[in-house]
């Protein structure tokens, strides 16, 4: 499904903000639970929830610079800034699990038992809800929008629900199974899954700010629609490449040399249109070779003839 850039900018900001209100209101509510409690994983998932309010704004700020229309210095827009703002994100999750891994290991060493169990269940159930209730508006944002910012506050969400659910079975053991180490266990559990979230988050990121070819069935894809065009012959040069929530491509294709400048422009026309149908937000650049026309020898970025690949199945 797709929706207007002004809509799915608006979408983005909603998701953005809609994170900033939930991250404040877990952020006072595990603030009362670790001290009432002295567990290290509520600890953990306090400074969670409070990196994930900075980071909630940084994302804010991020896709409303992305949103920002082309200009006379960004003349390819400005969806890069998503990127850079999940890059963010992702510093700080690292160092979120960096200092939650370390309290953990000092709570190995010297000991020490979690108070106040109740309280801090509590607070950790309401926190699931609210939580599970954010990332379903967020879900329903990125299959909107495709934005890289929002995917990865995404990835800050989807760790806090597990989070809180350690917490409940470090508070669990810890009171009522007489497991002492359960709570600073669970704390290097979650240090560990706060960095590979943070893995994850930034490999698309880096992708993105990389101009990173798109997945090969996407490729794949957009050059069997190419295909369905017989006055095109000879795709080849198809590069990709994805900035924020817009899609660009290029490629060569070969026309008769005795074809006039008008002839061949209203077929690129008419090309262009088709494949933007099926590839919303993409900016399209298609450049026109005579037919018969060799490439300098020497360029290793030179392909050879996409549809040749296509009929092989490779």
């Amino acid at each position: 499904m797709t929706e207007p850039f002004e809509h799915r900018a608006g979408l983005a900001r909603s998701a953005a903000i809609a994170s900033i209100a939930v991250a404040v209101f877990l952020v006072v509510l595990k603030f009362w639970a670790s001290v009432q409690t002295s567990s290290t994983a509520m600890l953990g998932s306090l400074a969670d929830s409070a990196l994930d309010l900075i980071a909630s704004i940084a994302t804010l700020i991020g896709v409303w610079i992305a949103a920002q229309p082309a200009d006379d210095n960004h003349r390819f827009g400005h969806g890069k800034a998503e990127s850079l703002s999940a890059m963010f994100q992702v510093m700080l999750i690292a160092l979120s699990a960096a200092g939650i891994g370390f309290r953990a290991v000092a709570k190995l060493i010297e000991g020490g038992r979690t108070e106040a169990a109740v309280e801090g269940i509590s607070v950790s159930v309401i926190a699931i809800i609210a939580t599970i209730a954010l990332l379903a508006w967020q879900r329903y944002v990125i299959r909107r929008t495709r934005s890289v910012a929002i995917s990865a506050d995404h990835v800050h969400y989807q760790s806090d629900l597990l989070l809180n659910v350690a917490v409940i079975a470090a508070l669990v053991l810890d009171q009522y199974a007489g497991f002492a180490q359960a709570d600073p266990i669970f704390g290097l559990g979650i240090a560990a899954w706060l960095l590979w979230g943070a893995w994850r988050a930034a490999s698309e990121a880096i992708d993105h700010l990389m101009d990173r070819e798109w997945p090969e069935e996407k490729r794949q894809r957009f050059v069997e629609i190419a295909a369905k065009h017989p006055e095109l012959s000879n795709l080849h040069d198809l590069r990709t490449r994805t900035s924020g929530t817009h899609d660009f491509v290029q490629f060569h294709v070969d026309m008769p040399a005795d074809m006039t400048v008008e002839q061949a422009h209203d077929i690129i026309e008419r090309v262009e249109s088709d494949l933007c149908s099926h590839f919303p937000h993409m900016e399209l650049l298609i450049h026109i070779d005579p037919e018969g026309h060799v490439d300098e020898p020497g360029n290793p970025l030179v392909e050879e003839n996409e549809f040749e690949k296509l009929e092989r199945g490779t």
